[in-house]
């Protein structure tokens, strides 16, 4: 694609500002309930010598073995740190807390093999005890895996204000906002489990705390589909999302900046080695929950594998991106950001990427960016499809320092892309097979979310 250079040109007028901002930054409220202000992630919480307990609880339905103990929490309770929970196969309708110091280091474990024969359920309980089927705060280092958690208000797993954690071996199915979540928290790992039908993002991380000796948080080996976004992470720092699939979502994968939280914008993030393909469900038309309006009644650009929405030096490397009919990887400056010395993009690298399966399964545009910002660069990456702009004018080859070619034009674009219908700018293709999955763009009425035909 040709790098020519360009002069900058006037950027959007206030107004139009305005509405793409309303359109793209609309953040996902939690629901109402008593969230604790974020804190200082926890520090000075040693890791437990022992000796180390393992608390068993009984199973929900049978004769009660002597000595487990009657609910998950009331094992929690019990345990001291670094203990070991384990919860045996069954339909639990209880929601559990790992609260404070007193509870690092602990492991709760169900299924490790099989998550989905340890589910905790949200339905029948009341709306004050059904927000989150596992909250971790204040706890360092806390293991939870072998579990699914369904129906839920707010979150399936929640980590908030703490430094590590590990969430492994999960299913989170249908929340009314996300389905793994940390907040306010410095490390972890989110691996080998799969997030779906979830009414804003099937995997969060957001407001990580800058740091001066970083300590990574690990997204790896998950699955995300027919979420509202597969992956949203809001001024997120020192994130990689790795080897994982996010399909069938109305948006991939988007790192944003916003205001409603702390720490903009997101930096040092890495999304490398990904499959992203097939991000076309348009929700609007139909969805197994009610759409929430702070996280859905303003439009998001559906029809998108990865959108950075503001961002530093975020790298965005050796993913498959294919079948997104609006664009396969795209990057906006955010326009209207309180904080005005973290609108622009600076120093993002998008390279190695492979777009459009060789030909077989095409996006409707490769790559998109309207040229704001400085020292972001971009290729070489395997195209197919057309570009926005056209001209390829903002698109500087890495490596590449200095001002970028800013283009008002594309930026323009980009606020149609978001305000008008989802499929007004879609370029649809066919897609390719492929084996165990099948491409959603509208849900099926009349049947349960599990029972969709897209894996």
């Amino acid at each position: 694609m040709t790098t020519t250079r360009r002069r900058r040109t006037r950027a959007l007028a206030v107004p139009a500002a305005a509405a793409l901002v309303a359109a793209l930054a609309a953040p996902a409220a939690a629901p109402a309930q008593s969230y604790p202000p974020p804190a200082n992630p926890t520090a000075g919480q040693k890791a437990p010598k022992g000796p180390f307990k393992t608390r068993r609880v009984c199973a929900p339905k049978g004769k009660k073995a002597g000595g487990c103990f009657r609910t998950i929490q009331a094992a929690v309770d019990a345990a001291k740190p670094g203990d070991t929970v384990r919860v045996p196969n069954g339909t639990y309708r209880q929601r559990v807390r790992i609260f404070g110091a007193a509870k690092r280091y602990l492991k709760l474990v169900g299924n490790v093999k099989d998550p989905g024969k340890v589910v905790l359920d949200g339905k029948t309980l009341p709306s004050n005890a059904r927000q989150n089927a596992v909250w971790i705060r204040d706890a360092n280092e806390v293991t939870v895996k072998g579990f699914e958690a369904r129906n839920w208000n707010g979150n399936g797993f929640f980590v908030l204000n703490a430094t590590g954690y590990t969430l492994t071996k999960l299913h989170a199915f249908m929340t009314g906002v996300y389905g793994m979540y940390a907040f306010n928290s410095r490390g972890g790992t989110m691996s080998d489990s799969v997030a779906a039908w979830n009414n804003d993002s099937g995997f969060y991380i957001g407001q990580t705390p800058p740091q001066t000796k970083p300590k990574r948080s690990i997204v790896r080996n998950v699955s995300a589909y027919g979420n509202v976004l597969g992956f949203s992470g809001t001024n997120m720092r020192y994130v990689t999302i790795t080897k994982s699939k996010w399909f069938n979502n109305g948006l991939g994968i988007v790192p944003n900046a916003l205001d409603s939280e702390k720490y903009a914008p997101p930096e040092e993030n890495v999304i490398t080695d990904n499959d992203i393909f097939w991000n076309n469900w348009n929700y609007n038309k139909g969805a197994p929950f009610k759409l929430r309006k702070s996280s859905t009644g303003t439009p998001y650009p559906i029809g998108t594998g990865v959108l950075l929405f503001g961002s530093r030096t975020t790298r965005v490397t050796g993913n498959r991106v294919f079948g997104n009919f609006l664009m396969g990887i795209g990057a906006v400056q955010q326009l209207l950001l309180k904080q005005k010395d973290a609108q622009d993009l600076i120093g993002n690298r998008v390279s190695g990427n492979v777009l459009g399966l060789g030909g077989a399964d095409l996006n409707g545009r490769d790559v998109f960016y309207d040229g704001n910002g400085k020292d972001n660069c971009w290729g070489p990456n395997e195209l197919r499809s057309p570009t926005e702009p056209a001209d390829g004018s903002t698109f500087a080859p890495c490596p590449f320092s200095g001002a970028n070619a800013f283009n008002a034009g594309a930026q323009q674009q980009a606020l149609k892309w978001a305000l008008d219908p989802a499929e007004t700018h879609w370029i649809r293709h066919e897609h390719a097979a492929r084996a165990g999955y099948t491409p959603l763009e509208v849900y099926e009425p009349g049947k349960t979310p599990m029972e969709q035909p897209v894996k």
